[in-house]
C-alpha cells in the first residue's frame, strides 16, 4: 500500500498550479445525465474521485472518453438506470445521480451511499425534496427506488437545514420538471453556482444563482444541450497550499486560483500574520515567523469551510498562543487529532472544540489517515516535523489532491510516494 515519506525542515519556494476543483466536478459530471448530446468537460482534476464516477456513467450505459484534465461524455446511449452499490459504496457524491436519472428517465434505483468518515450524511433531505416533486420514493434492499413516471413536478423547497448535496440534486431534478420549483435555504458554495451557470447556459430559467433562494423553470422533461464546461479552481487545495507556506514559514505563489472563493482562509492567515499579494488569478503568501494563535468556526459557504478545518489545526501547532478550533458541521471531523498528537502537538478535545497548544516543536513519526483533508493536515504537519513521517493510508488523499506530493516538491518540499509491498 503506498504510503507518503517526509522529511520536515525543508524551505519551499516557488509557484504551482491549482487544479480543477473537484466538488464542482462531480455535480457537473452528474448533470450531464440531464444531456442525451456529447458534453467536453475541461480542467477535471485528476483524482480518484472523477474517475469513480466516471466509471458510473459508463456503467448506465453512457460513452466516456476521458484523458487526464478534458473528458467528453455522451449520455444518450444511457439504458440503465440504476447506480449500484459496488461505485456508490466507493464515493458518496454518486448519490448526485439521483436527481439527473429520475428527472429525464423517470425512474431510477440508486444505492444508499452508507457511512462516512467524518459523521453521518443523511440523504433523507434529497428524498422529502423530491417526494414534494412528485416522486414516490422506496428504500428496499440498500436502494432507493424513486418513480416519476409522468416527470417531477414543480414545488416550493425548504431544506430544514443548509445542504450542499441536496441543493445539487434538487437543482438538477428541477431544470427538467414541470414547472416552477422554489429552493428556499440553498446552499451558496460557488460549485453550486458552477452547477447553476451550466444549466442556464443551457437554456435553463434560473434566478437567483450565489443567493440562498433559487428560482428554477424546468423544461418539462426535455434534455439540455450543454456547452464546453471549464471546471472553476479547487478552492481547498489553493487553501491546503497556502496553509503549507504559513507552517513552513516559506512563501509561495499559486496560480489558476481564485481569491473570491476563499476569502475566509485568506482572511483568517491574515489575522495569523501572514501577508499577502492577489494579481488576477495568482496568491502570493508570505508568512510570519510568529504565527499568531487563531480562533475558527466551521460554517457553510461564505463561512469557513470545514474541509480546512484539520489543515489549520496543523498551521495553529506552530503559533505562539493557544488556538481554538469549533467543528459546527461535522460529528467526527477531529479524528485527525489523535494522529497530530503522535507526532507532538499539544491538542485538547472537548465535544466539538479543539484547543491547540503551543509546542516547541514536532517530531517525525508514523502516523495514519483518517480521512481526505485529515491526510493533508498530517502532510503539512510533516512539512515542519523533525525527521522523517511516515503517512499511511494515502488512498484518502488520493480522492481529492491531484499530485500532492509532485506539487510539494516542485516547491522544494522533501517527500516521496513509496510502498511497503514486500
Amino acid at each position: 500500500m503506498d504510503y507518503l515519506q517526509i522529511t520536515g525542515g525543508a524551505k519551499l519556494s516557488g509557484a504551482i498550479n491549482i487544479s480543477g476543483a473537484k466538488n464542482s466536478a462531480l455535480p457537473v459530471i452528474a448533470a450531464t445525465i440531464l444531456s442525451d448530446k456529447p458534453v467536453t468537460l475541461t480542467n477535471l482534476p485528476n483524482v480518484v474521485d472523477i474517475r469513480t464516477l466516471l466509471k458510473l456513467l459508463t456503467i448506465l450505459g453512457g460513452e466516456v472518453e476521458h484523458n487526464n484534465t478534458i473528458a467528453t461524455i455522451n449520455n444518450g446511449t444511457i439504458n440503465s438506470t440504476k447506480a449500484v452499490y459496488e461505485i456508490v459504496s466507493q464515493m458518496r457524491a454518486s448519490i448526485l445521480v439521483l436527481g439527473p436519472l429520475l428527472a429525464r428517465f423517470g425512474e431510477c434505483e440508486v444505492s444508499l451511499p452508507g457511512g462516512c468518515a467524518i459523521g453521518q450524511r443523511p440523504i433523507d433531505l434529497h428524498l422529502k425534496a423530491l417526494e414534494s416533486m412528485g416522486a414516490t420514493i422506496e428504500i428496499k434492499g440498500g436502494y432507493v427506488r424513486a418513480e416519476a413516471p409522468n416527470g417531477l413536478k414543480g414545488a416550493k423547497i425548504i431544506f430544514d437545514k443548509i445542504t450542499v448535496g441536496g441543493t445539487e440534486n434538487i437543482v438538477m431534478a428541477a431544470s427538467l420538471a414541470h414547472g416552477t420549483t422554489t429552493i428556499i435555504n440553498a446552499a451558496k458554495e460557488p460549485e453550486i453556482v458552477q452547477l447553476c451557470e451550466m444549466i442556464k447556459e443551457a437554456g435553463v430559467s434560473i434566478e437567483g444563482v450565489g443567493t440562498s433562494t433559487l428560482i428554477i423553470e424546468g423544461t418539462g422533461q426535455k434534455p439540455l444541450t450543454f456547452k464546453e464546461i471549464k471546471i472553476i479552481p479547487d478552492r481547498i487545495e489553493a487553501g491546503t497550499y497556502l496553509c503549507a507556506g504559513a507552517i513552513t514559514n516559506s512563501s509561495i505563489t499559486i496560480k489558476k486560483a481564485n481569491a473570491m472563493h476563499i476569502q475566509a482562509t485568506i482572511d483568517k492567515l491574515e489575522s495569523m500574520g501572514c501577508c499577502f499579494e492577489i494579481n488576477n488569478d495568482e496568491i502570493t503568501i508570505h508568512p510570519s515567523s510568529r504565527l499568531k494563535p487563531v480562533s475558527l468556526i466551521t460554517s457553510e459557504y461564505p463561512g469557513f469551510p470545514t474541509d480546512m478545518q484539520a489543515q489549520f489545526m496543523a498551521v495553529a501547532t506552530m503559533a505562539i498562543g493557544e488556538s481554538v478550533i469549533e467543528e459546527r458541521l461535522f460529528e467526527n471531523r477531529f479524528m485527525h487529532v489523535s494522529e497530530l498528537n503522535r507526532l507532538g502537538s499539544d491538542i485538547w478535545l472537548k465535544g466539538s472544540v479543539a484547543a491547540v497548544r503551543p509546542v516547541a516543536e514536532l517530531n517525525g513519526a508514523e502516523v495514519m489517515a483518517t480521512d481526505l483533508r485529515a491526510s493533508s493536515a498530517l502532510v503539512l504537519a510533516g512539512l515542519v516535523a523533525k525527521g522523517v513521517t511516515n503517512v499511511h493510508r494515502i488512498y484518502h488523499l488520493d480522492r481529492g489532491y491531484d499530485d500532492l506530493e509532485g506539487k510539494l516538491s516542485a516547491l522544494g518540499a522533501k517527500i516521496e510516494r513509496l510502498n511497503n509491498r514486500v
